[in-house]
């Protein structure tokens, strides 16, 4: 079936008698809205209501709220498997990149002879990401969403062929730099689509869904980058996915019907007309800000790029609120405190969760010995974990709108509990199934909460902000690779040291060698020597030790910002836009504010 027609008139609301809910560009379809139902963009000018309801309440409004399973605009379930299909492997694809690039490092370092510039082989594939990520979500709310899925499809694929064919180092840049900008417009299309063809109960599901094609892509990513690439050669490991990546953006712009409009403005105006409405100066700060920042926090952190960038940022915030007639990032969004908190703690949190990413594998290969191949192979479990966690929460409980800010916080307090075990079991003498079950829990708890904080920020957002607003989640997300990395590294660094530097001067005594330095950096730089570096039984016990209590020391570090990101989280509240006018309602009807508030709070 074709997209659903729209209409500017305002739905009947079961709040109360004679209540409207306004809306400029709701469906046309005459049903019912419950309380606790926020309307999606075709229903723009709607407070998102609903802030937390009874479970009594809940259940007997939400669960029969026709609006619950009504998308925003349809398609043939043929058009609709085929668009499922399409972003699965976009997406796969993209996750790819990020983790195959780690195996084909050190070849391709050596064929282009850039050895000291590897890191941003991923650096700058990241920062193109993160960057692009905001522009696109407010693009897709400018032009059809069916003609930008291609094109982010087509600069994937033209970022993959130049990486294949570079033989220099900045051709092969610029190659990550596109496949960056075309993956980040990728998964910002991806959200708009289930926001506009899933139902509110299935919402969750499908974002559970596109969760576990990026972890799937993330664990399988490096196994496959390392069994092909002694046979193939690194440069086929980006020219194949050419093929795909344009398949993929073909199948959804031709699985799109073109009567399909995924923003307000998307059917109104010639091209020149949208192209004007574009706010240039804000997009190029904004750009400019993403990318000094994560630059600054590549490799050894830089003062004078973050202090830039914070400059950046100013004037970006200046531009929107004075200059800019359709700004980059509404203004509602600026102001909204909820919005932004929850930004903000998905940085933190995401911090905490790369550092389980980044040294999980450094555990097995420096405190149990595994081989390299095997250690990697430790990210599968709590990539799973992850998987199964966002399409739990999204199968099970996220079949509404509304609040979720208690279920946030529980899978927070979770994942930081998860951390503090692991902390405690990163020690040979802990059997390896312990660990695995921590490190899966921990998967766990992270995707059930990137899940329910996606759902409590629609809440506490208008609908016509809801591309950028998650587009803007999906940026502080991004930054937190290098974020985590940057600052868990320096921790872990330290305590590894001093560490070795004690344990080493304990066993040599006075008439002991005095210089370790030259072993000890070497130990610090690569993990494997440990068990590999030709170490005496009393060398290799302290550089073990030294690396448990680094990585006891790094996640402990980790718990403590997952707690003060939990407080931010926390400081979002609970109450969206709509539960103002909800209150002066129920007060104008004799209802209690505790009997129409599922939290009650």
């Amino acid at each position: 079936m074709d997209s659903q027609p729209e209409s500017s008139r305002s739905l009947p609301s079961k709040a109360g008698p004679g209540e409207l809910v306004d809306s400029k560009d709701s469906p046309s379809v005459d049903y019912s809205a419950t309380e606790e139902t926020p309307l999606l963009r075709s229903e723009s000018s709607s407070p998102a209501a609903g802030s937390l309801s009874s479970a009594t309440s809940e259940s007997s409004q939400d669960e029969d709220s026709p609006d619950l399973d009504t998308p925003n605009q349809r398609v043939s379930r043929a058009r609709g498997l085929a668009i499922v299909l399409s972003v699965y492997l976009l997406i796969f694809l993209q996750a790819t990149n990020m983790s195959g690039i780690t195996m084909a490092q050190s070849t391709i370092a050596a064929d282009l002879n850039s050895y000291e510039n590897a890191m941003w082989f991923t650096t700058a594939y990241l920062v193109a990401m993160s960057s692009s990520t905001p522009l696109v979500g407010k693009l897709a709310s400018i032009f059809s969403s069916r003609s930008m899925v291609l094109v982010s499809s087509t600069l994937f694929a033209a970022g993959c062929f130049i990486t294949s064919q570079a033989r220099t180092f900045p051709v092969f840049i610029l190659g990550r730099l596109l496949t960056g900008v075309g993956g980040g417009g990728s998964t910002a299309l991806a959200i708009v689509l289930i926001l506009e063809l899933t139902t509110k109960r299935k919402r969750g599901l499908f974002v559970g869904l596109l969760n576990a094609g990026f972890t799937t892509g993330v664990s399988l990513g490096a196994v496959l980058s390392g069994a092909l690439i002694s046979i193939t050669g690194w440069r086929a490991l980006f020219w194949v996915q050419v093929p795909p990546s344009l398949i993929a953006g073909l199948g959804i712009y031709f699985s799109i019907p073109h009567t399909f409009s995924s923003g307000q403005g998307s059917k109104e105006g010639s091209l020149s007309t949208k192209l004007k409405r574009i706010d240039y100066a804000g997009a190029a700060f904004l750009t400019a800000t993403v990318v000094l920042f994560l630059y600054g926090l590549s490799g050894t952190i830089e003062v004078i790029p973050l202090i830039v960038s914070l400059a950046t940022l100013i004037i970006f915030v200046l531009i929107e609120y004075y200059v800019a007639v359709d700004p980059i990032i509404p203004i509602s969004v600026i102001q909204n405190r909820g919005a932004i908190l929850t930004c903000v703690s998905q940085l933190g949190f995401m911090a905490a969760r790369w550092t389980v990413l980044f040294y999980a594998p450094i555990t097995a290969l420096a405190v149990r010995g595994f081989t390299p191949a095997t250690s990697g192979s430790i990210l599968i479990p709590t990539n799973l974990g992850f998987g199964l966690g966002g399409l739990l929460a999204g199968w099970l409980h996220i079949r509404r709108t509304g609040s979720f800010w208690a279920s946030c916080l529980i899978s927070f307090v979770l994942f930081a509990a998860s951390l503090f075990v692991l902390s405690l079991v990163s020690t040979p003498e802990i059997p390896i199934a312990v660990y695995i079950g921590v490190v899966f829990f921990n998967g766990l708890f992270t995707g059930a909460a990137l899940n329910y904080t996606l759902a409590h920020l629609l809440h506490l957002t208008l609908p016509d902000t809801h591309y950028i607003a998650t587009s803007l989640l999906g940026t502080f997300r991004g930054f937190a690779g290098s974020f985590g990395s940057a600052i868990g590294g320096g921790i872990f660094s330290r305590t590894l040291r001093e560490s070795l530097k004690n344990g080493f001067e304990a066993i040599d005594g006075p008439e002991g060698p005095k210089d370790r330095s030259d072993l000890i950096r070497k130990l610090i730089g690569s993990p494997a020597l440990v068990f590999n570096g030709g170490l005496r039984p009393k060398e290799q016990e302290i550089a073990v030790q030294g690396y448990v209590d680094g990585l006891k020391v790094l996640f402990q570090a980790a718990v403590v910002l997952s707690i003060v990101v939990t407080v931010v989280q926390a400081a979002t509240g609970w109450k969206g836009p709509g539960d103002k006018k909800k209150y002066q309602e129920n007060e104008y009807n004799n209802v209690r504010p505790s009997e129409a508030s599922e939290d009650g709070q």
